[in-house]
């Protein structure tokens, strides 16, 4: 099993270094040039060393000339000189290489979200997503930009300062490494540690976002049932978990900083007092223990460094695992390899075939069972039933969010799993129960419907769906801003803005959810009246929950437990269906009732 974990944790490594070259190697020559800056850099500082051995030896011995200090001091700086040059374009563009890499990350994690089946997000927390999205791509542009360069100009300081030693003073050299051994061991246990701990911190804090997300955007339902204080406990519950793993982290990363300090400066210890007893007896000069006790300090705080920012490197690790993980979601609904085309013109005729499908996540329990419908071209079809009948299931298959378990959909007697997906929905146009606006203006909601469309038609489309005259009343018209999700607007506005949203899209099919159950007698008149027009000359699939929205489509379809059990017209079903009729007297005996109380209390 040990082993079994260990072969796994090192093909993850593996697959996160190959996922980081890939992203790096669009920017190949800057990775050479940052690459030579470094290198540059690192040898300049390693010269500095020799530099000071000169100066020490012939500068400031008793027998060292005026000039000869001159020359000393005058070579010291252009090293130091040539030192901040490159020093400039090593940090420039290693910087520039980490803002670039997390932007490129940061775009194909978005790219590859938004075209994954619906059934995705089932399992995962859209607060979850965009703190990988965001916190994750933003620690990884810090590591990159920063912490990858320190720990390679540490190494090469390294590699170059124990070079340098032995060079120096091979028996002082010796004191140096028996110290890397104890060095490189606490590096690796502390490490493997950070790494574990950061991923986990890092799933806490999205964890932290996720909520905060869920109780900003339900702010109104939230004071509404005075759940201030709940939440805040549960908030502050969530905030000290996230608390309480870092902290762990941060304590086997001050224990690892602790111990290399120890034992690196202890080494450097005993070597000044070797040294300084060989300077005492004439075995080296000032200048040699002087050169010497620069590269032993550079090696020391080289591991150090290293040590310091080794945690960073596991945590950059940490985060790369979760975006690799999103951007290694597996699509389930993609085009075929040789797509099929839709006959040209479209007609919007739609067939159900023997339809069975049940969710991955409920595979015992058919959402769908043998259904099977036609739905002619320029015709209406309503589904009722209870909640759970699989109304809204069907209009997800339409739409291929998902893919059948069973039988076929087709659209102009096209199988909808030999179309691309785009060009389906580009002849689909939805107007949900719940119209979804997005931050932005009102143009720009109408727009999203076809983002090439002139002002002049987005007009057009409003004034089509009733929403023209409202609009142009709002302080900045069409450019005025609807807040986030709408909330600017009333139910009838946002609802309206949605069809005329579908207007412009001009689908063959249309598909609605009911789109006036929410809304007062005024509004639901008007937006009646927009969905009257809207569905003139189209297919059109409608979700009904009152029947008397749904009188004079051509076509009802009763659902229940996922099964057709009647269709036909009202007239017909009121007849043949006692289910149906059953719904049909609850509705209309009800709001009999209601309006007789009405009449007689006026």
């Amino acid at each position: 099993m040990a082993e079994q974990q260990h072969s796994e944790r090192g093909t993850a490594k593996l697959g996160v270094l190959r996922a980081m070259l890939g992203f790096l190697k669009p920017y190949r020559w800057q990775v050479i040039g940052a690459s030579v800056a470094l290198i540059c850099t690192a040898g300049i500082t390693l010269s500095i060393g020799q530099g000071l051995r000169l100066l020490v030896d012939n500068g400031f011995s008793s027998n060292a000339s005026e000039a000869a200090l001159n020359q000393a001091l005058v070579l010291f700086f252009a090293l130091v000189l040539l030192l901040a040059t490159g020093t400039f374009v090593r940090f420039y563009l290693v910087s520039w290489i980490g803002e670039r890499v997390s932007a490129d990350l940061r775009k194909a994690v978005f790219a590859h979200v938004v075209t994954l089946h619906p059934g995705f997000f089932e399992s995962q927390l859209s607060g979850d997503i965009q703190s990988r999205i965001t916190t994750d791509t933003s620690l990884l542009q810090t590591v990159i930009g920063s912490s990858v360069s320190i720990a390679l100009r540490n190494a090469l300081m390294f590699v170059g300062g124990l070079i340098w030693l032995f060079i120096s003073n091979p028996k002082l050299t010796a004191l140096v490494m028996l110290s890397v051994p104890l060095v490189i061991v606490p590096i690796l246990v502390f490490g493997r540690r950070v790494r574990r701990l950061s991923r986990s911190s890092q799933d806490k804090i999205a964890s932290v976002g996720s909520f905060v997300g869920e109780a900003v955007k339900n702010i109104k339902l939230l004071q509404a049932f005075n759940h201030q204080t709940l939440d805040r406990k549960a908030f502050d519950g969530h905030v000290e978990v996230a608390f309480d793993v870092a902290i762990v982290r941060i304590k086997q990363r001050a224990w690892l900083s602790t111990v290399v300090i120890v034992l690196v400066l202890g080494a450097v210890t005993g070597m000044l007092w070797v040294g300084g007893h060989d300077v005492l007896a004439g075995r080296i000069s000032g200048g040699e223990l002087a050169a010497f006790i620069f590269y032993a300090v550079m090696v020391a705080a080289s591991v150090g460094a290293i040590s310091e920012v080794y945690g960073d490197l596991q945590r950059a690790a940490g985060a790369t695992e979760r975006l690799l993980e999103l951007l290694a979601a597996e699509n389930r609904i993609l085009p075929p390899a040789a797509p099929a085309h839709l006959p040209v013109p479209v007609r919007g005729d739609i067939d159900f075939r023997s339809v069975s499908f049940a969710y991955a996540s409920r595979p015992e329990h058919p959402a769908i069972s043998n259904v099977s419908l036609q739905v002619p071209a320029g015709s209406s079809l309503a589904l009722v039933g209870s909640s759970g009948a699989g109304k809204s299931t069907l209009i997800d298959l339409l739409l291929r969010f998902y893919d059948v378990s069973d039988g076929a959909i087709c659209f102009d007697g096209v199988d909808i799993r030999n179309l691309d997906p785009d060009e389906l929905r580009a002849n689909i146009a939805m107007v949900p129960q719940q119209p979804v606006l997005f931050t932005g203006s009102v143009a720009d909601n109408i727009r999203y419907g076809r983002p090439d469309a002139s002002d002049a038609e987005i007009a057009s489309a409003a004034k089509a769906a009733f929403a023209h005259e409202f609009i142009e009343r709002l302080p900045e018209g069409y450019q005025s801003f609807v807040g986030e999700g709408g909330v600017r607007l009333s139910g009838g506005q946002r609802q309206r803005v949605a069809i005329a949203r579908a207007i412009l899209a001009d689908p063959k099919l249309l598909l609605l959810d009911e789109a006036t159950s929410a809304l007062d007698a005024e509004s639901e008149y008007q937006v009646q009246q927009a969905l009257e027009r809207l569905m003139e000359g189209r297919t059109t699939v409608v979700i009904a929950h009152r029947l008397a929205t749904v009188i004079n489509v051509d076509r009802i379809a009763v659902l229940e437990n996922g099964e057709l059990v009647a269709s036909g017209r009202h007239s017909e079903l009121l007849v043949q269906s006692p289910l149906y009729a059953r719904w049909a007297s609850l509705q209309f005996d009800d709001a009999n009732n209601q309006a007789a109380s009405a009449a007689s209390e006026s």
